[in-house]
């Protein structure tokens, strides 16, 4: 099994990003259910889905994250 990484190159010659549900969008920046759900709350951008859960682009959380000044250093 591919790993996101190489899943994210793969996917990105064609224009497409992986999205990440909110398990994985917690590992990747090592924090809680609890601050997702706040940086939800603070604009943090979600992807829409025709199904239960939610799904990140982590390039445009990234760019909201870097936009964000108090965010950016825990990052």
């Amino acid at each position: 099994m591919a790993t996101l990484a190489e899943r994210t190159e793969t996917l990105r010659t064609v224009g497409l990003a992986p999205l990440l549900t909110t398990v994985q969008l917690q590992a990747r920046y090592g924090v809680s259910n609890w601050t997702v759900n706040e940086w939800v709350k603070d604009g943090c951008p979600v992807e829409p889905t025709r199904f239960r859960g939610r799904r990140f682009d982590l390039d445009k959380v990234a760019a909201w994250m870097a936009a964000e000044p108090q965010l950016a250093a825990t990052a």
